[in-house]
């Protein structure tokens, strides 16, 4: 394994500064090369569809940046929250431009310095932004080499690009490093022919292993998170919260806070602020506000979520559908009903939301933990009236997001407050707070109707999704009568979640997976097949096929009818472009209900992997992360009142959780990378819940599989 040799750029943060535009920017680096791109779209060059709302740059100077000593600055809008697109994004950055990779500098998040980007999620870095930036680097190549031909006076076709130097085939002595290029100078040019990006079979970095560039920074404790800038007269800031989302407030009291030494109070409507120097201060002062509410709650909770979604009076929407449904019944010589019910989740970051806000003269900066820079930036612009160019937002390492570090509320609260008290403002949400605020994983019914022939053939697929989203639902087997339908909320009609929902890491990919894993697992059981062979002989989809005997290989897989007391369960999907496959051996104690995992085989095919250490990290924290939905975590609440504030009642998973763990990641360099960041999660729960059908008949329908959901299910054998 080799050593990290990217460079990391710190978050720019000074006591005094309105931000930079990009051209005082690219002075302060020291001169340097400027290229100005013809415009192209990303449809146009890579076949993906554009992005909604603003797209990456037409000028694709926007990219990166040569200094005067051959250092490669490469901008990019999206963040670093652990994925590690901070080592990778540079891999592709040096083989593209032909650079080392220790001269690569990742400058992330900033946005005055940075590409409009979207936001960091849905494993789109790679395979999204990773395109549209080489074909920066390749251009920013063939203006080096025409530049280095001038200077040189040679054909650029008698030049070779390589290590930041450019030099003549012919005469390896006569030759013109980037830097010399590009030193005190600002070069504007178009190319008429844009050049191709670079072959995969002429790459020194991509497709090889590499730490996390920064990992030494995490490890020792010195990289920094929002939290743990300060700047001079800074205010740490506390927000009088509701103790329920149903709840509005009527009245308040706050002269008790108001004698807390050094407290300021904010009481604008219904939003209440203390403020002090002292964080410990602003922690005793928001204690002693008597506030009143009025409450309107939603009539349901953790248990009865479920039948209020499947009485509602929802729309139905097909969302894909071929053959006939009542055809395919005929033809089914066994039918199969299934319903699965899914709870909330909470992301749980171990970094809470937080954000640093300073307003100087007429600038807004805002330092936030967020997935979005952009996004921030557009809802600050709006709430504070300001010009787009007069706000500037910089995310600085990111402590865990899995989609919940979107919206970024702490952000406009910080921002806000800065205008308010013309002074430096932090906020920094406790873990009660990331709680109550989280953007659950909505809560959802599924229900599945099919039928297989003698031959355990799947002759009729009907899938219906309740209030839940619908990524993963795709059917994946070849059934020649398939229907997939999603039923939400009707215009008018009941809201179906007391609070805010949003994307969790593959966001319900995990419970679609889930629920049609398991149900292939029925048949296979009731047709008397190996689960293996009963997959197969229903998929005609190769690089499925490929991922399930890769992943029976890797496992050592012998095959054997279900129930057959083992403990082993199969499961597979797809995601971000990803397919994925899992074994897994479990122990059923039938006396607790405990379930032990022993160990866990998952392959996978993601194309060209740019960064297979990486890649492999990012698996084996997508199983470990599965394990907690699996065995523990939905949040408990009545109406809008969230029950779960702390890890005391939470429960993720744990290192002691963890069993043997084998990946591997199939060679396909002649492919297009795709996401790596999600789709081992989306089959963890299938999986388990399959080995445990294996080692007691007893079937799960329901996660997490607590022991007493385990205890019942086990009474039904």
């Amino acid at each position: 394994m080799k050593k990290e040799t990217s460079k990391v750029a710190a978050p720019l943060l000074t006591s005094k500064s309105n931000g930079m535009p990009r051209r005082s920017f690219f002075k302060l680096l020291g001169g340097g090369i400027i290229i100005l791109f013809r415009p192209w779209s990303t449809i146009e060059l890579f076949g993906l569809p554009a992005q909604q709302g603003r797209n990456l740059p037409r000028d694709y100077n926007a990219f990166l940046q040569i200094a005067e000593d051959g250092t490669v600055n490469c901008f990019t809008g999206k963040i670093e929250m652990g994925q590690g697109i901070i080592t990778s994004l540079a891999q592709m950055m040096a083989d593209e431009l032909n650079v080392p990779l220790e001269k690569v500098k990742m400058v992330m998040g900033d946005t005055d310095l940075c590409p409009w980007d979207m936001g960091t999620w849905g494993s789109l870095s790679t395979r999204v932004f990773g395109p549209s930036m080489r074909a920066a680097a390749a251009e920013a190549r063939g203006v080096l080499l025409d530049l280095a031909s001038k200077e040189l006076g040679v054909p650029v076709t008698q030049l070779e690009a390589r290590e930041g130097i450019i030099a003549d085939t012919k005469n390896p002595n006569k030759s013109v490093t980037y830097a010399q290029l590009t030193k005190g100078k600002r070069i504007e040019k178009f190319l008429d022919v844009k050049p191709s990006v670079e072959d995969y079979t002429k790459f020194k970095y991509v497709g090889k292993s590499y730490n996390h560039a920064d990992g030494k920074l995490k490890v020792t404790g010195a990289a920094k998170y929002t939290g743990d800038y300060k700047l001079p007269g800074m205010l740490f800031a506390r927000i009088l919260r509701p103790p329920s989302h149903g709840a509005k407030l009527t009245s308040v009291d706050t002269s008790a806070a108001e004698k807390i030494a050094g407290t300021k109070v904010i009481h604008e409507g219904d939003f209440v602020a203390v403020l002090n120097e002292n964080r410990d201060l602003a922690d005793q002062a928001i204690v002693k506000i008597k506030a009143e509410y009025s409450f309107n709650e939603m009539p349901v909770n953790d248990k009865t979520i479920f039948d209020y979604m499947l009485k509602a009076d929802s729309k139905l929407n097909v969302l894909k559908t071929n053959g006939d449904i009542e055809a395919g019944r005929k033809l089914s010589d066994k039918t199969f009903e299934s319903r699965f019910d899914d709870p909330y989740l909470a992301h749980a970051p171990i970094e809470t939301h937080s954000a640093l806000a300073q307003l100087e003269g007429d600038k807004m900066t805002v330092w936030a933990s967020t997935q979005s820079p952009f996004g921030l930036q557009d809802n600050l612009v709006r709430e504070l009236g300001f010009p787009r160019e007069k706000v500037r937002v910089i995310t600085p390492f990111v402590g865990g997001g899995f989609g919940g570090k979107a919206p970024a509320q702490q952000g406009i609260e910080a921002a806000k407050l800065a205008k308010l008290t013309g002074k430096p403002v932090m906020v920094i949400w406790t873990r009660d707070e990331e709680f109550f605020y989280d953007t659950f994983h909505p809560a959802g019914v599924i229900k599945i109707n099919s039928g297989i022939d003698k031959n355990g053939l799947i002759k009729f697929w009907d899938y219906n999704v309740y209030y839940s989203g619908t990524r993963g639902s795709d059917t994946i087997y070849d059934v020649p009568n398939a229907k997939t339908s999603h039923f939400a909320n009707d215009r008018g009609g009941p809201e179906m979640h007391p609070f805010a929902t949003g994307a969790w890491r593959a966001p319900n990919a995990n419970t679609n997976t889930f629920a049609r894993e398991v149900q292939i697992d029925i048949m296979a059981s009731a047709a008397g097949i190996d689960p293996l062979e009963f997959r197969l002989k229903n998929l005609k989809d190769e690089k499925m096929i490929d991922c399930l005997k890769g992943v029976a290989k890797k496992f050592g897989y012998v095959a054997g009818k279900s129930p057959g007391g083992r403990g082993i369960g199969i499961a597979c999907g797809t995601d971000a472009g990803t397919w994925v496959a899992h074994m897994a051996e479990v122990r059923v104690d039938k006396t607790t209900g405990k379930v032990k995992v022993i160990r866990i085989a998952c392959v996978q095919d993601m194309g060209l992997c740019v960064n297979p250490e990486g890649a492999t990290i990012q698996m084996e924290g997508c199983i470990t992360m599965g394990l907690g939905y699996t065995f523990t975590e939905e949040v408990f609440f009545e109406g809008g009142n969230i029950l779960d504030r702390g890890f005391d009642t939470y429960q993720i998973p744990k290192f002691s959780w963890l069993p043997k763990i084998e990946t591997e990641i199939l060679e396909r360099k002649d492919k297009a990378p795709q996401g790596g960041g999600e789709p081992a999660i989306i089959a963890i729960g299938a999986v388990i819940a399959n080995a445990v059908f294996d080692a007691t008949g007893a079937r799960i329908f329901r996660l997490p599989m607590t022991p007493a959901r385990v205890l019942e299910a086990l009474k039904k054998v």
